[in-house]
């Protein structure tokens, strides 16, 4: 099977070989015109006019004026976007030098994105026949939050399962580990992804867009993408003929987060690049119960961009980004008193310091990861069709220090090198059909290093062909396709020394996907959306072969050698209604699995909970299963914002999702790490301009509420109850204008958790952390009252 990477090398290698020739090409197709307010007729700067099956873009002048050169002749879906007016998209038939002009209406609301999450090609986001949520820069600075997952969580039917602010993982519709596949710049994100403390590599003040797909996307992505896709896009082109510097940082009081990031990009005759570093570091968290959280300290920094050409034949990009970060590892263990205790050399444990809290360097146990990943990205016309073609490798270092008498002992050590490939042959639009074919996969090689193995050694090799169609019927447009993949995996013996803990194993895992579903159109204020898919998924190599402990969790695992593939078979539909007053959008799901994939804890012959003995301590024991399973839920979304107060804004959001088992497991039928119900309402004002100084002004005041999960996976105690609270949030912020009327600087001032409610999330891991002995409350809360501020800098030459 690896016949199929050598043949999409030999064609990278045809396309590089050929790329002096087509540099020497005439460019073709240029466009050129003017955006306007509707109502004023003013022209508007800073406009951004964007293509992005073309990764090229402009934005515009003073006087309003936009162009955009190497461009191929066709239709192009492009996107016409200015913060406080409405996106608009629309396909225009670029042939030789063309003329067009756009008028914005002003808007706060966004309902008419352009997204490429899921689909053949870029496409307008009310032209599909499921769920995409979209985050923009803009609101990655209005929002507040520790690592890039919770930025997202703030959207109806995602949640996170955290370990402490450094590591988040994401749930949608309350599926996560490998069910939700990462995307970063095209470039399917392969770290440690199924592990409770292992979080996505990837720096947050780097992000320029982020599109959440909900609900199984295996059609286009594969295997590990049942539960749906975050895609989160670093690198942007920076208008034609420009240079773009951009500066900011972010400082955060509760646990003194502070971050420094630089952006600098350039775009010349068709030459386009980009360069972003960041820095990143926190001292422990606080709140009311625990005062500061001991180690709940991290730094990170990373580096990344990309180079490429952009003509009139396609573009071809190489990209390459270095993340590390090093994390503390939480445990909770406190002495009678209720202080955190560190162990130190000798087995004993003292009192941790004040210096201990503040500091930014963990201490033991604690983990340093290394993320490097180069790719490269094309698309080439080829007549009258075109070649996308996408080609990376990524390197995964996760090490885990946890021995106070050897500090430079590495516990655990997985170094994972993967190679992804894709490819996807789009063929000319023809009677409103737009079809292609794709083939995608990777081949991963994991090895453990370090002294202890929780996994095995192994190869793993998969590769996926699929066909998908979009068509457009007037008021309907259609969307489909299927899917078959194979997943082969070879494992080594998993050893302890010189003891054999685990069989070498040998599997192979093949299956059909397939989704269907439309948009209806009704008129310009009424949209219905309807979906069935079939996914599958592979088991992982830790659901199949794990043996082992690991810093940072609370139990032992084993794993199980005869689970098979997850096949689940989801419908979703979704009615949106937007008026001049009102946007209101119920989307509602219901997801079979005939074989969901889970862990619980083991009992001993006594009918108590099973103990493994781990270098003096003792861990609970669990095991992977499999069942079968349904979940079902909602998502509502309502916006009000009356006529002729504008500028005011009421937006409501619910997520509500129900797990089962169909039949009982030790009395319990609940699916476990489902989130809690969750409304969250935000009073909102918005105002383009309060004077020539202060524009694009906010103010919101957030009421977050997070009703009681009483429906915990109870069987063998691996899930309690939690209960619900309510948290106030608010922020405010401007971009400041000089009398050039240029911006010299954005601020952004956030207030989380106002009241500093002491509460347990029911998806965080430190819920089930030691008890402290002087309270009796156990494990360790979330963070406390936190204020913060971001500045951002952004110049244009």
């Amino acid at each position: 099977m690896k016949r199929f990477l050598l043949f999409f090398y030999l064609i990278f290698i045809s396309f590089i070989s050929n790329q002096s020739l087509a540099l020497s090409l005439p460019l073709k197709g240029i466009f050129t015109g003017f955006v306007k307010d509707s109502k004023t007729g003013d022209p508007i700067e800073g406009v951004s006019i964007y293509i992005t099956d073309l990764r090229t873009g402009s934005s515009t002048n003073s006087k309003g004026e936009y162009i955009i050169d190497n461009l191929r002749d066709g239709k192009h879906l492009i996107e016409i976007s200015h913060l406080g007016y409405s996106t608009i998209a629309i396909n225009v038939d670029i042939q030789g030098e063309t003329h067009k002009d756009f008028y914005l209406i002003e808007s706060i609301v966004e309902n008419n994105a352009v997204i490429v999450t899921g689909v053949s090609k870029a496409t307008q986001l009310k032209k599909i026949p499921f769920q995409v949520s979209v985050m923009r820069k803009q609101d990655l600075l209005q929002s507040s939050s520790m690592n890039i997952i919770e930025s997202i969580t703030k959207k109806a039917g995602v949640s996170s399962l955290s370990t402490g602010p450094a590591i988040s993982k994401p749930l949608i519709r309350g599926l996560g580990y490998n069910r939700v596949l990462t995307i970063n710049d095209g470039v399917r994100q392969e770290g440690q992804q199924w592990g409770d403390e292992h979080g996505i590599e990837i720096d947050d003040e780097s992000v320029s867009k982020i599109e959440i797909l909900k609900g199984p996307a295996s059609l286009v992505y594969g295997s590990d993408a049942m539960a749906g896709v975050i895609n989160i896009i670093s690198n942007v082109p920076a208008p034609a003929n420009t240079i773009k510097l951009n500066l900011g940082s972010n400082y955060q009081t509760n646990n003194q987060l502070r971050s420094f990031n630089g952006n600098i990009s350039g775009n010349k005759n068709g030459f386009n690049w980009n360069a972003y570093g960041t820095y990143k570091a926190a001292a422990d968290y606080k709140n009311k119960y625990d005062g500061y959280v001991f180690n709940s300290k991290f730094n990170e920094h990373n580096l990344g961009g990309y180079a490429g050409f952009n003509r009139s034949w396609g573009y071809s990009h190489l990209l390459f980004s270095n993340f590390d970060l090093t994390a503390g590892m939480v445990e909770g263990d406190r002495d009678s008193l209720g202080n955190f205790v560190k162990t130190v050399a000798g087995g004993n444990q003292i009192d941790a310091t004040s210096a201990d809290f503040k500091s930014v360097n963990p201490l033991i146990p604690y983990q340093h990861i290394r993320h490097f990943k180069v790719a490269t990205d094309n698309n080439i016309k080829l007549g009258n069709n075109n070649l996308s073609l996408n080609i990376a490798w990524q390197q995964n270092r996760r090490e885990e220090f946890g021995n106070p008498e050897n500090i430079k002992e590495r516990s655990l050590f997985f170094d994972m090198k993967t190679t992804t490939y894709a490819a996807q042959y789009h063929f000319k639009e023809k009677n409103k059909w737009k079809n292609s074919v794709g083939i995608n996969g990777m081949d991963q090689i994991n090895k453990n290093l370090g002294v202890e193995q929780l996994i095995p050694d192994y190869h793993l090799f998969d590769y996926g062909l699929f066909v998908f169609s979009q068509k457009e019927f007037k008021k309907i447009d259609f969307s489909g396709g299927l899917r078959f993949d194979s997943r082969s995996l070879d494992t080594k013996s998993l050893q302890q020394g010189n003891i054999q803990k685990g069989a070498p194993l040998k599997k192979q895992y093949a299956n059909f996907s397939g989704s269907a579903g439309f948009a209806y159109e009704a008129n310009q204020n009424l949209n219905i959306k309807f979906n069935v898919a079939r996914a599958f998924r592979a088991p992982s190599v830790p659901e199949l072969a794990s043996n082992g402990a690991h810093e940072g969790t609370v139990r032992y695992e084993y794993g199980n050698r005869n689970l098979t593939s997850e096949i689940s078979t989801q419908i979703d539909a979704a009615i949106e209604v937007s008026s001049k007053h009102f946007s209101f959008n119920v989307a509602g799901y219901l997801n079979h699995f005939s074989n969901f994939i889970y862990y619980q804890k083991l009992q001993n012959t006594l009918g108590t909970d099973s103990l493994v003995e781990v270098d003096g301590n003792y861990l609970t024991a669990f095991q992977f299963n499999q069942h079968k399973a349904n979940l079902a839920g909602v998502e509502i979304t309502l916006d009000i914002h009356p006529h002729p107060l504008d500028w005011l804004h009421i937006e409501n959001s619910f997520s509500f999702v129900r797990g089962t088992f169909e039949s009982a497991i030790e009395g319990s039928k609940n699916l476990p790490f489902i989130p809690a119900p969750k409304l969250l309402t935000e009073f909102r004002a918005d105002f383009k301009k309060l004077n020539n100084t202060i524009r694009n002004f906010y103010a919101k005041y957030e009421i977050e509420n997070t009703f009681a999960q009483n429906n915990a996976f109870t069987a063998y105690n691996t899930e309690t109850i939690s209960q619900g609270y309510t948290l106030m949030n608010a922020g405010v912020g401007a971009e400041i204008f000089n009398k050039k009327n240029k911006q010299s600087f954005g601020i952004y001032l956030s207030a989380l958790n106002i009241g500093d409610v002491a509460y347990q999330s029911h998806l965080s891991r430190l819920k089930y952390a030691a008890t402290n002995l002087s309270t009796g409350r156990t494990g360790v809360f979330n963070v406390g009252r936190n204020f913060g501020i971001k500045i951002n800098v952004p110049l244009i030459f």
